[in-house]
């Protein structure tokens, strides 16, 4: 062998050690701890700017790009291609791609660099998510089925995701494609809708004999399509289509606490939400004005200050943390805890021996209230709000200490008699993350309660959808379900001050 193959042996060996790869002659890629850098001295460059169909932003001569936006990267028959998700806008990206000749004596080397460049990209991430998207083209302003065509679609494609679309024709449809889903020819259940898609999907999967396989196997995922986007704001921390497309298809499973709603004799699973009062009104009272998209909250929100409205009711709760200051050292100790790696096999164990939903720790609202619950006066309760994840809507992070699968959620009640004032400056500090320590706001961690309505007519809202107007009951059941979020632990939430 010449000294000058010695060299080029070395020299592609301290490429491969640097996760560096030279092609095209003059241009370099190098795999950094969080950055793909690409440095590009041709002059006369070759960039396929096309994807499907749509003109692209051209790429930089000399650049970074974020291995959490790289979607994609093969080596083709002459081909390396890079796929990656570019910032059109502040709250957009778009699908880019950047190929280079590769040379047949290039392949071998270009694929092992291929291979540790996506390694990078996704970590724990799954590669190629197999996924069933559900659009409801009713919900919101009814343009779901064009938001995920035009700014999901071209991501998922770019990620080589395997995706099945199909369309919702009713309400309660989502229930019954979940209760039939193939659990095990898919990774994730997409829903391209508001909230109320994914309420249906976690019910369908509970409503199967083997409802705790079902909810611990397959994650739920929301494109914003409607008008609160709880569960996208909590997951991913954006309300745009194609960034959450990006934080699906790098999402990592999250074990989500779910609450069992009794009624009667009915039992339903909510995953974000229960209200009762002027949150409820403001949800399912202006209906009418869904034109309005997520304005007719606030909207609805001033027209029953002003009205100065109560909604008496029995109250009783199973406070398991009741002081403001324990439930931030709760949430520090929490959220610093060493990470159970096997928290996914301790559940398909359980799974395994109780298939079906977990059995009522406390029994339904029509039983005897269990001993040692505290009971709350309601006579001129204002809101009543129960919160399993921080974040409400845009800008309504209402519930900074939650955490997906603590076991507990967040009580808040609010007396009706505060004063307008007292209100409007309530509902102002709630984007400032000062709603938390307000005095007039009383918090507690629980994991069950009972809620009996005196009025005759009214709403109650859970996960933003209406049900009968009569006592129910909640009780929380940690890590029961699942959902995919950008860190695998936390809501994208700012935590308690």
């Amino acid at each position: 062998m010449s000294s000058q193959d010695d060299l080029s042996q070395e020299q592609e060996q301290e490429q491969e050690q640097h996760g560096t790869l030279i092609v095209d002659q003059s241009v370099s890629l190098t795999i950094s701890a969080d950055s793909l850098l690409i440095l590009d001295d041709r002059r006369d460059r070759k960039i396929d700017r096309s994807c499907c169909g749509l003109l692209q932003p051209k790429p930089e001569l000399n650049h970074a790009i974020s291995l959490y936006n790289i979607l994609g990267a093969e080596v083709t028959a002459s081909n390396l291609v890079i796929a990656y998700a570019q910032y059109a806008a502040k709250d957009d990206v778009s699908v880019t791609t950047v190929q280079y000749p590769i040379s047949e004596k290039e392949k071998k080397a270009a694929e092992t660099w291929v291979q540790q460049l996506l390694d990078m990209a996704y970590g724990k991430a799954l590669r190629g998510k197999r996924l069933k998207i559900l659009i409801n083209p009713f919900g919101g302003k009814g343009a779901a089925a064009s938001l995920y065509q035009r700014y999901a679609a071209p991501v998922f494609a770019a990620a080589k995701c395997q995706v099945d679309v199909q369309s919702t024709e009713y309400r309660g449809h989502a229930i019954e494609i979940a209760e039939n889903l193939d659990i095990d020819a898919y990774d994730a259940v997409v829903c391209c809708s508001g909230d109320g898609l994914p309420y249906e999907v976690f019910n369908g999967l509970g409503k199967r004999p083997d409802a705790r396989k079902a909810l611990a196997q397959t994650a739920v995922a929301l494109l914003p399509c409607g008008s609160g986007n709880g569960l996208t704001w909590n997951a991913f921390g954006t309300g745009s289509v194609s960034i959450a497309a990006l934080a699906i298809v790098k999402g990592l499973r999250t074990p989500l606490d779910l609450v069992s709603i009794s009624q009667k004799d009915s039992r339903t699973l909510s995953f974000l939400s229960q209200s009762f009062g002027i949150v409820a009104e403001c949800d399912l009272g202006t209906e009418n004005i869904r034109w309005m998209g997520a304005q007719r909250f606030t909207y609805g929100f001033l027209v029953r200050l002003i009205r100065q409205t109560i909604w008496p009711c029995d109250i009783a709760i199973k406070v398991e943390i009741g002081d403001k200051e324990r439930i931030k050292e709760h949430y520090a100790a929490w959220t610093t805890r060493p990470q159970d790696l096997d928290a996914d096999t301790k559940r398909f164990e359980i799974a395994a021996k109780s298939p079906g939903l977990p059995e009522l720790k406390y029994g339904t609202v029509t039983d005897e209230l269990p001993q040692g619950w505290e009971v709350v006066s309601g006579e001129t309760m204002g809101n009543f709000y129960a919160g399993n994840m921080a974040i409400m809507s845009k800008d309504t992070n209402m519930f900074p200490a939650t955490l997906p699968d603590d076991g507990l959620m967040d009580v808040v009640t609010i007396d009706g008699k505060v004063s307008r004032g007292t209100a409007l400056s309530m509902m102002n500090e709630i984007p400032s993350g000062r709603f938390f320590d307000m005095p007039d706001l009383n918090l507690r961690k629980a994991s069950a309660f009972r809620l009996v309505p005196h009025q005759k007519e009214g709403y109650i809202s859970i996960d933003g959808e209406r049900i009968p107007f009569e006592a129910f009951q909640a009780e929380v059941h940690q890590a029961l379900g699942t959902i995919l979020t950008k860190s695998g632990r936390f809501y994208e939430a700012e935590g308690p001050r």
